[in-house]
């Protein structure tokens, strides 16, 4: 197999202009909710006394106090399916692509990036995803997942001053769509990230997500970071 080193359409996919370094620009979020309410029918075959009228007005204003609640018990499978406790889903339907955060984190614009959500107090944590045009159909077209992830590392997600080192790749599928996953650290002179990335190509885009944290944190954040690289998905758009 040609090496993607020496693949011209590889580095038109994956110029390093297209992904730019991330910086603290500006910061908004939001926390959309939604309510359903219930009705319900009291029917009477024959004339109520005073009394019955009363205790028949207590039982539907119960009713109309329970219900709201009842109707959110009743919505959480939904959001249970959707998401996993301590995240939160982001869904961009004009792209075409979803994945969890951790809850706290919030969300940076940064101009040539897709979407980008960081930890405030600790920099070093954070998601960016990042969509560029292709005519490539599948992943899998550029190689296997060890030589796309080294060259993406080396050439795209650390700056050419650091120090890379490739921990494992690995392929999976959802849904018919392949997907590579892969762990890496970058070492700068002050500090080390350790960083996971999952790449796959759909609506004729390459997408990529990436985050990480400071090394002296993975222990803590692996599972989490783990968490956001392997709920991103793909859909039709």
């Amino acid at each position: 197999m040609a090496s993607l080193q020496n693949s011209p359409s590889l580095y038109r996919t994956l110029s390093p202009t297209s992904f730019p370094q991330i910086g603290l620009q500006t910061y908004h979020s939001s926390f959309p909710c939604c309510r359903r309410g219930i009705s319900f029918i009291v029917r009477s075959e024959q004339p109520l006394a005073h009394s019955q009228v009363i205790s028949a007005r207590r039982q539907l204003i119960a009713v109309s106090l329970i219900a709201p609640w009842v109707s959110l018990v009743n919505q959480t499978p939904l959001f249970a399916a959707e998401t996993k406790k301590g995240f939160l889903l982001v869904t961009d339907k004009k792209d075409g692509y979803s994945f969890l955060y951790p809850f706290g984190w919030q969300e940076v614009v940064i101009e040539g990036q897709d979407k980008v959500f960081k930890d405030v107090i600790e920099p070093l944590e954070s998601v960016s995803v990042n969509t560029i045009p292709t005519t490539k159909q599948d992943i899998r077209d550029f190689g296997p997942p060890q030589q796309v992830a080294e060259t993406l590392i080396k050439k795209v997600l650390a700056p050419p001053s650091q120090k890379t080192k490739l921990i494992e790749a690995s392929e999976h599928d959802v849904d018919g769509k392949a997907y590579y996953t892969f762990e890496f650290v970058a070492q700068a002179p002050n500090y080390t990230r350790h960083a996971l990335s999952t790449i796959s190509i759909g609506n004729g885009k390459f997408y990529t997500i990436t985050t990480g944290a400071n090394e002296r944190r993975w222990d803590k954040m692996k599972d989490k970071l783990h968490t956001v690289v392997d709920s991103f998905k793909i859909f039709n758009v």
